[in-house]
């Protein structure tokens, strides 16, 4: 077998790797820069596959990708990046790259790859189309990383997407993204809300209509799918749709043509339809509200879009791009969010989701006083919110939030009352441990039989009976 290539700047990262594939047994060389590699390319045989970092001096890691597709189309290039973003996500797999692995990553997952790389025999050939874009969307949480990986994969396809989330989750941010980075790219794209048109509307916004076909029809109009004829139609809420227009759809996606309200002629429809909805549609179809063959016919590659509350890790970085946006737009300086106000914000349930958080900059950017924001700035129904503890973090910084909150509302006594709860919870606590036995909860905590006596008569939990 020949060797696998590890290109990467970072000594670390090729440490970590040649450690793990020496561990496994597979041959590899190392190389410190994009240049290094390609020269050793016009000397020797390509590699089994390749791994390379994307960010690097001289050559990037996209070039190398270039290059290697150019002259050995059959070697499974992996690209790895620390800039875990969609711009980054979709290069990598317009390029034909293997796979797309973001920085941090498990040294299992990157010898599964490998694994899967070099038993991969033949590969999907494309044309490089290195984008140079302003992030469409924003994230570096794992479940984002995904959505970036689906757009790269579907990104030399015409297939029919259904896209799920809550709403204000950014559904039509990833239609719009499919649109952009599709062979589609220049022609229209065209998005229309079902669920915001009256049903008596929808279909002559749909399909046109033609003059004189009922009251008011005065002249000819070319409908949505006419308008984006050779592009992307996105069909939002379509969970939403009358039942006698899911039929005409159903229509359209299996043989191609409509016909205008009125019309006679049949109309080619050359358009790729992207559809989203915040609904459960497999349930819709089970209460015979959505028909099942149109639902398999949207549901040919599904991408999941996670709420807000499943990416927390992303919330400071879309408050400052949101905080951004808004000076930019009111020609001001960007608002700057405290430790403790990021903190608090983070800890959030936002319902809206992404559109709830930019709401949020914008209020910010215009009412708070200063240009550093604290939790008193904040809008007052945000200030009123506890927010929730985050099991999966550590409790300090569940502490941190809850007295940054109590701060900015200027509890009284607020030592006293967090001391006194956190003794409460403590012996609460160890009381349940021991079964109510005192002596055996206070050796627990490490403190005296009459300091447990005492603390229990003072925090009221005499009430706790050993059992």
């Amino acid at each position: 077998m020949r060797p696998i290539w590890i290109i990467d700047d970072d000594r670390s990262i090729r440490w970590v790797l040649e450690k793990t594939l020496t561990r496994e047994g597979i041959p590899f060389r190392s190389f410190a820069s994009g240049s290094e590699a390609l020269e050793a390319l016009e000397r020797e045989e390509p590699p089994q596959a390749l791994l390379s970092d994307i960010r690097m001096p001289g050559a990037s890691g996209l070039e190398v990708l270039k290059v290697v597709k150019e002259r050995a189309p059959q070697t499974p290039v992996i690209i790895m990046t620390a800039y875990s973003d969609l711009e980054s996500a979709v290069a990598a797999f317009q390029g034909g790259a293997f796979e797309y692995l973001p920085k941090p990553f498990d040294v299992d997952q990157a010898i599964e790859l490998i694994r899967r790389a070099i038993d991969e025999s033949t590969h999907q050939n494309g044309a490089v189309a290195e984008v140079r874009l302003t992030p469409e969307i924003l994230g570096q949480a794992p479940a984002m990383q995904e959505v970036f990986r689906a757009i790269g994969r579907l990104s030399q396809s015409h297939t029919t997407v259904l896209i799920t989330g809550e709403s204000g989750s950014g559904k039509e941010l990833v239609a719009r993204a499919l649109h952009r980075h599709s062979p589609r790219k220049e022609a229209a794209f065209v998005a229309i809300n079902t669920a915001a048109i009256p049903k008596d509307l929808l279909e002559s916004e749909l399909f046109g209509h033609e003059r004189g076909a009922f009251t008011g029809a005065q002249t000819q109009r070319r409908g949505r799918f006419e308008q984006a004829d050779g592009g992307t139609l996105f069909l939002d809420e379509i969970g939403d749709m009358p039942s006698e227009l899911q039929t005409r759809l159903l229509r359209v996606l299996s043989d191609g043509h409509f016909y205008r309200v009125g019309g006679h002629a049949p109309i080619k429809a050359n358009v790729r339809v992207i559809a989203a909805t915040h609904q459960n549609l497999e349930q819709r179809v089970r209460d015979g509200l959505f028909r099942e063959d149109l639902f398999h016919r949207l549901n040919v590659i599904r991408i999941r879009l996670p709420a807000l509350r499943e990416r927390r890790e992303d919330i400071p970085l879309l408050l400052q791009h949101f905080l951004q946006k808004s000076a930019q737009e009111l020609g001001g300086e960007s608002k700057r969010l405290s430790e403790a106000a990021l903190r608090y914000l983070a800890g959030l349930e936002f319902s809206g989701n992404v559109r709830q958080l930019e709401n949020l900059c914008h209020w910010i950017t215009v009412m708070a006083p200063g240009q550093q924001v604290e939790i008193a700035d904040l809008p007052p129904e945000l200030r009123e919110k506890t927010p929730p503890l985050l099991l999966a973090a550590n409790w300090e910084a569940a502490l941190a939030q809850e007295v940054d909150r109590q701060l900015a509302s200027a509890t009284p006594n607020l030592h006293e009352k967090l001391q006194h709860a956190f003794e409460r919870v403590l012996i609460q606590q160890a009381l349940a441990h021991t079964g109510g036995r005192r002596i055996e909860a206070a050796q627990a905590l490490a403190i005296g039989r009459n300091t447990i006596t005492r603390k229990i008569q003072e925090l009221g939990l005499e009430s706790i009976r050993e059992h």
